[in-house]
């Protein structure tokens, strides 16, 4: 049996973590990888490859 949590992910909490700023819809690394469940640093590392 898998142990890992399942999330309900809605487009409300999604919409929550848009932010504009000077105009252009962003979102900020943290807020992407708790979506994603991963730390800040996996989802930085996975830029880079």
């Amino acid at each position: 049996m898998n142990n890992k949590a399942i999330m309900t992910i809605t487009s409300d909490l999604i919409d929550k973590k848009i932010y504009l700023i000077r105009g252009q819809k962003v979102m900020l690394d943290r807020d992407l990888a708790d979506l994603y469940g991963v730390e800040t640093k996996h989802l930085k590392r996975q830029e880079e490859d």
